[in-house]
């Protein structure tokens, strides 16, 4: 006899082991003891069989989930004990929003297979049980609003922001950001050069350092000077940027300052056109993440358009423009002929860069 699926059902196996039994029963069972025992021999050479096609009905039916773990449905009987279960749960204690859900699917699961529905329209409302009732919000108690009337605005000097910006609010127009962190390789040169005098010198009294953090701005008028001293020594000789106050220089432009030195500074040309024209670190202030983070505000002033510029073919900023996305888009020779003395060691070739947005 070959077993399917349609011979495993209940009904079929106890109509085939009641015929089976009246056929081979004898009129004195206990004459022939091999009759005794026929429901259990027979059991035992069909059941290896039953199970083979049991495994192979549960793996037709499985699943896997999205990280690709087997997933097999639950049987009759074991959905059927997982709702008693539940069931006797929630009379226990008053069931979570949770657990009444995954109650209220198993039983719609049970439904299904019994009555042969498929889709997600069927609701058996006489086999659901409803969702608890949800407690109606208490209202705040009067002294709540009291409590909070009666808050008074913290000092500057002990509040939270303090310790962020330091302990006297900052006066400094466009401000972008403030690093506290940064300790570049002048700051640790000064750090010894103090330590050092105070070993030399231990008689001598000396103000105790205070420790000042490095800001990001915007260009202001105070800043030409320095500024225009900086691109000269890294760039050119007659850099002028003071028309820059002119355009924009919230946008176009981020200065990094210690104390009143510029150490740093990234301009563009105009928020139209969106092309940097120097990115500059005083010396002794370079490996420290200042020309990153000037480039960074500068792009993040610039939402939503293409930024360009030149660099020259040796120039080491090449890795910082990859490292946010800048692609070289064109390799111009001699572009800087006109801007480099013939002896210098920089390139004067340059490609032309992109960031798209």
């Amino acid at each position: 006899m070959r077993v399917t699926r349609t011979s495993m059902l209940l009904d079929g196996l106890l109509d085939f082991f009641r015929t089976g039994t009246e056929n081979h029963t004898s009129d004195d069972p206990a004459n022939d003891p091999e009759e005794a025992s026929y429901f259990e021999r027979f059991m035992c050479s069909v059941l290896p069989e039953c199970l083979e096609v049991r495994c192979q009905v549960q793996d037709s039916d499985c699943g896997t989930d999205n990280f690709g773990t087997l997933l097999r449905p639950l049987s009759r009987y074991e959905l059927s004990a997982a709702i008693k279960y539940a069931s006797a749960f929630g009379a226990a204690a008053l069931p979570s929003p949770a657990q009444a859900t995954i109650l209220r699917k198993l039983q719609l699961r049970r439904e299904r297979r019994r009555t042969d529905i498929q889709g997600l329209d069927f609701v058996n409302y006489n086999s659901l049980t409803s969702a608890p009732p949800q407690l109606p919000p208490q209202p705040p108690q009067s002294g709540i609003f009291n409590s909070l009337k009666s808050i008074r605005t913290t000092p500057y000097e002990i509040s939270f922001l303090s310790r962020l910006c330091g302990h006297r609010p900052s006066t400094d127009l466009g401000l972008v950001a403030v690093d506290w962190e940064t300790r570049s390789p002048w700051i640790e040169l000064m750090t010894d050069v103090r330590e050092h005098y105070s070993y030399a010198h231990p008689a001598s009294s000396q103000s105790p350092e205070v420790p000042v953090p490095i800001r990001y701005v915007s260009l202001q008028s105070s800043h030409l000077q320095q500024v225009h001293e900086l691109l000269a020594r890294v760039f050119w000789d007659g850099i002028d940027v003071s028309d820059l106050l002119q355009s924009s220089p919230e946008r176009c432009s981020v200065i990094a300052m210690y104390g009143k030195i510029v150490i740093g500074v990234a301009l563009l040309s105009s928020p139209q056109e969106a092309y940097i024209t120097y990115l500059a670190v005083r010396a002794g202030w370079h490996n420290s993440q200042i020309a990153t983070t000037m480039l960074y505000h500068l792009i993040m002033l610039n939402p939503h358009r293409d930024i360009t510029l030149h660099v020259a073919a040796n120039n080491p900023a090449m890795l910082l423009y990859n490292r946010f996305g800048f692609k070289a888009e064109e390799f111009i020779i001699g572009f800087y002929e006109d801007y480099l003395d013939s002896q210098s060691r920089a390139s004067m070739n340059a490609f032309r860069l992109r960031l798209r947005r």
